[in-house]
């Protein structure tokens, strides 16, 4: 019986030899014989019960995500689309795209939970987004095992790109915001008081910073 590498395999189901790997230890597709050395091989019937039985992986399409925090990024949000469009012709993937405008501190964003839903169902093989904090700014390495879970590869473009201070700051005021609600009330004065000082402050340093 011929046995195809792990390698070939993948590619004849269109996922990725991570993906195979994270099936193997789950149980979800075990290889037809595995090396002491620990190389795996994969029979042919396995490629063609796998496919029969309505998993068919190739058709698992790969999702684009991209975010910007408000309305007025979206400029920023369609240079972003542009390139993970690009980026995703050129791997010659299957794609389809999901956006969002909020917060990177905002876990309620409808594109997020979309996004969330779809992994959780195992409907797509692989997230792309073009920099790291475009999916969250924090809890990221939660949701990048919650994909390791579910077979799902989460890829960066540029694992160089860092968020524009404004953005920053605007986060910080969010967290801020949320904290002093609940220790002094939203209608407090010392809640006003607070947030005020903070942006004052940003401002004042993003003003140095044009100069």
């Amino acid at each position: 019986m011929e046995l195809m590498s792990i390698g070939k395999f993948a590619k004849a189901l269109g996922v990725s030899t991570h993906t195979l790997r994270v099936w193997h230890k789950e149980g979800e597709l075990i290889p037809q014989s595995v090396t002491k050395g620990g190389t795996r091989y994969y029979s042919a019937a396995q490629l063609n019960d796998f496919t029969n039985k309505g998993e068919i992986v190739r058709a698992k399409k790969v999702v684009g995500y991209a975010r910007v925090s408000t309305q007025s990024q979206k400029d920023d949000l369609e240079n972003q689309i542009i390139n993970i469009k690009s980026y995703m012709f050129a791997k010659g993937y299957q794609f389809d795209i999901i956006t969002d405008i909020g917060s990177g501190i905002n876990y309620n964003k409808k594109g997020l939970k979309e996004l969330i839903r779809l992994i959780n169902n195992r409907e797509i093989s692989r997230v792309v987004i073009l920099y790291k904090d475009r999916l969250i700014r924090f809890g990221y390495e939660l949701i990048e095992y919650f994909c390791l879970l579910n077979g799902v590869e989460l890829e960066i473009i540029d694992s160089s790109e860092k968020s524009k201070e404004k953005e920053l700051t605007d986060d910080l005021i969010q967290i801020i915001t949320v904290f002093a609600n609940r220790l002094y009330g939203s209608r407090s004065k010392k809640t006003k008081q607070l947030i005020d000082g903070v942006t004052d402050v940003t401002n004042q340093k993003n003003t140095d910073n044009t100069d």
